[in-house]
């Protein structure tokens, strides 16, 4: 065991020794295909990460226990599930570390590590030391974001998407059962390979593989028959876990739907923006602006390939930020950005404008943000495109999943209605 070693504040310090005594740094898992990518980019980087995907109702359980419940859900499962890792016996205590996202922006999403680091206390576990996965908001002596470690993030950032479109959009269709999510297992280990040879995450590198990957998935046999076409968002937590949203995209495939979850590019652009907005209104540092001016135009270059790539093989490509933008000006300004902010209801109305008018919108429950820019402006949205159906789903530890499940049924009832009114 490494010696421990603390900052001025007190805080647990992840050190050089931990990362060289290969310290298992555990994470919570979020959106599959994405995450698995990103862990192998850290593993890569000589980081023994794993992820924790435990689910059960044991999980909110735990969380309840070392966390207050007035807590935001999404903390409560996070939390949750790493305090139960760490006391299932299967990982030594003494060797090892969790690592949390934090935005610093003004939801409480921010706190999360803050309350991981009290639960630790009260749980027994004061030796774990916990790691801020952020731009430069903690730091700590074994843990840095290299430039090259960040352009591989972001490259598996880009692959996760494209993969969980093109998975989504063959999947519903697919005449040999299972054939693209095999096909997503084999390019998840490919691109890890390509990224351990320093290849695959430079911007012609994407290019060309987005291509393979997006021919590879066309030649996928489908059977095209008319399905509904579900759209899903949300709080970004409650979108893509299933331990968040009791595994609603399995539900909606039961349901014989195909499914379209906006992808994490968007948020990253949302989120980089913010800090352009910010300082064009009230000012600041010169030099933080270009920086994220130069992230932001890369960001864009990399959507643009997403964009042409997908198109270029019939698929239905991601939307475009700045049309998304321009799509919510006239529901809601770009002030409201604590969370998801106005991004979640541009996605609701980038969704209806592309087929996907069917919604189910996941909001924990008590998310101040989530209820306005989701519940909030449903009614808006319904003005400008009277096809939006749309349901919201509160999440919480008390909310019953068959009565989630009946309220998504209500709304699959309407669409298939139409669905049937527009094939005769």
């Amino acid at each position: 065991m490494a010696e421990l070693k603390y900052d001025e504040n007190g805080r647990l310090l992840f050190t050089k020794e931990m990362k060289e005594e290969g310290y298992t740094i555990l994470a919570p898992s979020m959106a599959p295909i994405h995450f698995n990518i990103i862990k192998n980019v850290f593993i890569h980087d000589g980081y023994n990460l794993e992820l924790v995907d435990t689910a059960g109702p044991e999980i909110a359980q735990t969380g309840l226990k070392y966390v207050h419940n007035d807590t935001c859900y999404p903390a409560l499962l996070v939390i949750g599930q790493l305090i139960h890792a760490l006391q299932s016996g299967k990982y030594d205590v003494n060797k090892t570390a969790l690592m949390i996202t934090q935005t610093g922006g003004g939801c409480r999403a921010s706190n999360y590590i803050f309350l991981l680091r009290k639960a630790l206390k009260k749980a027994g576990f004061p030796q774990v030391p916990v790691i801020s996965l952020s731009m430069g908001m903690e730091k700590n002596p074994g843990f840095s974001l290299t430039i090259p470690l960040i352009r591989r993030f972001v490259a598996g950032l880009v692959y996760g998407d494209v993969l969980m479109l093109l998975s989504n959009q063959t999947k519903a269709y697919e005449v040999n059962r299972g054939e693209s999510m095999r096909l997503v297992e084999s390019w998840i280990k490919r691109l890890t390979d390509d990224f351990a040879k320093g290849e695959s995450y430079r911007p012609k590198e994407i290019d060309k593989y987005l291509d393979k990957i997006c021919e590879s998935f066309s030649k996928i046999k489908l059977n095209k028959t008319p399905k509904v076409k579900v759209g899903v968002v949300g709080e970004i937590y409650v979108k893509y876990a299933r331990l968040g949203n009791n595994d609603l995209e399995r539900f909606l495939a039961e349901q014989n739907c195909e499914v379209n979850l906006p992808g994490i590019m968007g948020f990253a652009l949302f989120k980089v923006d913010n800090r352009l907005e910010d300082i064009k209104l009230y000012g600041g540092s010169k030099a933080k602006f270009q920086v994220c001016s130069i992230l932001f135009n890369y960001l864009v270059k990399l959507e643009a390939m997403m964009i042409k790539q997908t198109k270029k093989y019939g698929f239905t490509p991601p939307g475009k930020y700045s049309h998304i933008k321009k799509l919510v000006k006239p529901v809601i300004g770009y002030g409201s950005k604590m969370g998801e902010g106005w991004l979640l209801t541009a996605e609701m109305l980038e969704l209806a404008e592309t087929g996907y008018e069917n919604i189910v919108c996941t909001q924990p429950f008590g998310c101040l943000p989530n209820h306005i820019n989701g519940k909030g402006a449903v009614r808006r949205i319904k003005e400008l495109n009277p096809k939006a159906n749309i349901v919201t789903i509160d999440y919480d530890p008390g909310a019953p999943k068959v009565n989630q499940e009946n309220r998504i049924k209500l709304m699959l009832a309407v669409a298939r209605e139409e669905l049937e009114k527009n094939n005769q």
